[in-house]
């Protein structure tokens, strides 16, 4: 009886005293009071209450066009809610999918749209521009090759797509076309404002389409595609570049100069989840765009109301340089051996513009130019 009344003498004992250690360190932590939306503060740089009108103008437009699909989208479904316009909806839908070729054929181009004052607001939020290094005579079609591709490609929106650089004004005479997948075609709503910026389908045959119509046309080519936007992080200008010989046999096809267009800034807009080859997260990436046709890097940006958080791209400067155009002699069938040799004319036309400006507007490259495919 006496060893057991021992035991729970100390049993009780110890149990007071780490019950004293618990309530102390509780009220320790209760001193403190939580304050959630102070440490939120802490984490998330916040948008300051007075910004000048023309800064909030830009920052709207590009959050209009970033999200364009989904409210387009949306707003074909808010129709579609309305049972009197369910003919009109459908007899749309058949004329965008089966009978309208215009992605085919060179678009819609409108001057007037591609013109609005929407698109300076756009391309002033980075700022985006162009820098011209020679004259372009229209006196022949253009094959323009547009890297990197960066997450999305502001940049060649920005300088192909509307006219809110000046491109028109500064190359006249030359009618720009920028291709995409045909996938953004079937997209209702937002099909026809892309036709209306001169956007096209990417396809041979429509590149075929707009070079035959002779001296002056020209399309623009995101060579890398959705390979390249997987290696889009910031300070890095990794291309992939060595397997496309498209571009350059529908050139040679057509008589049509190469310009080879480097965009510096275009992979700073954006951050990326680390994804180097061999990881898990590339591996899914690379099986996606095997399977869909293109991919989706994970990425984020800045918010609406705060710098460092959201889906917005960064205010990061986007320079198009536009490189000296490589004349190539029209053939129907090139060998490989002549695609080879203007691809080597190309690459290193587009190592020169590396090199002539990479000091200017890329400071804070952390390495150099790699053709890594």
């Amino acid at each position: 009886m006496e060893v057991r009344k021992v035991f729970t003498s100390a049993t009780r004992s110890v149990s007071s005293t780490s019950l004293r250690e618990r309530l102390s360190s509780l009220s320790t932590i209760t001193a403190t009071p939580l304050k959630p939306v102070a440490n939120l503060h802490a984490h998330i740089e916040f948008v300051p209450a007075k910004i000048p009108r023309k800064r909030r103008l830009q920052t709207l437009a590009v959050a209009i066009w970033s999200t364009t699909i989904v409210w387009s989208v949306t707003l074909f479904l808010f129709l579609c809610s309305f049972p009197p316009l369910w003919p009109l909806l459908a007899a749309y839908m058949i004329w965008a999918l089966y009978i309208d070729k215009s992605p085919e054929h060179g678009g819609r181009l409108s001057p007037w749209f591609r013109s609005m004052g929407f698109w300076r607001y756009f391309a002033d939020y980075y700022p985006a521009s162009f820098l011209k290094t020679c004259e372009l005579p229209p006196d022949r079609p253009y094959v323009f090759g547009y890297h990197p591709h960066g997450i999305i490609g502001r940049g060649a929106i920005c300088t192909f797509a509307t006219e809110s650089t000046g491109f028109s004004a500064a190359f006249p005479g030359i009618i720009p076309h920028l291709l995409t997948l045909a996938s953004n075609f079937r997209i209702p709503l937002y099909r026809d404002i892309i036709l209306a910026m001169g956007i096209c389908s990417v396809s041979k045959q429509s590149c075929s389409n707009i070079l035959k119509k002779g001296p002056g046309n020209s399309i623009t080519i995101v060579v890398g595609g959705a390979a390249e936007s997987l290696s889009a992080h910031p300070g890095t200008a990794d291309l992939t570049l060595r397997k496309r010989l498209g571009f350059i046999k529908i050139a040679i096809q057509h008589g049509a100069d190469l310009v080879p267009v480097f965009s510096f800034g275009e992979n700073d807009i954006f951050q990326q989840m680390p994804n180097e080859k061999g990881t898990t997260l590339y591996t899914l990436q690379k099986k996606f765009q095997n399977v869909f046709g293109f991919t989706l890097p994970l990425f984020h940006g800045r918010g609406l109301l705060n710098y460092n958080l959201g889906l917005m791209p960064y205010r990061k400067r986007i320079v198009a340089v536009i490189g000296r155009p490589i004349h190539v002699v029209q053939c129907d069938k090139p060998s490989l051996e002549e695609i080879m040799h203007v691809q080597q004319q190309y690459i290193d036309e587009l190592m020169w513009i590396w090199n002539t400006y990479k000091d200017e507007f890329a400071r804070t490259r952390t390495r150099e130019l790699n053709i890594i495919e």
